[in-house]
């Protein structure tokens, strides 16, 4: 049971990352925020596609996260 607890921590830590990375260039490239339940599902979606991702490639979820809202904010501009 623990280990699941684990990783339901790790997750969350994940979203937390991503919503941080979301905000961040949201200000930087002078955005208007969005609500904060968008944010929310938005870091969520970063992290799932980020987990698939990773698990095709072997490649580390944290970068990928970082690329991939790298992406997402070129698609906005």
């Amino acid at each position: 049971m623990a280990i699941f607890e684990k990783f339901k921590f790790i997750r969350k830590q994940e979203v937390a990352f991503a919503k941080k990375l979301l905000i961040w260039k949201y200000e930087k490239t002078g955005t208007p925020l969005p609500d904060e339940a968008a944010i929310s599902a938005h870091a969520q979606k970063v992290v799932d596609d980020a987990h698939i991702i990773a698990n095709e490639s072997g490649s580390n979820v944290l970068e990928i996260v970082k690329d991939k809202i790298k992406d997402i904010k070129k698609l906005m501009k």
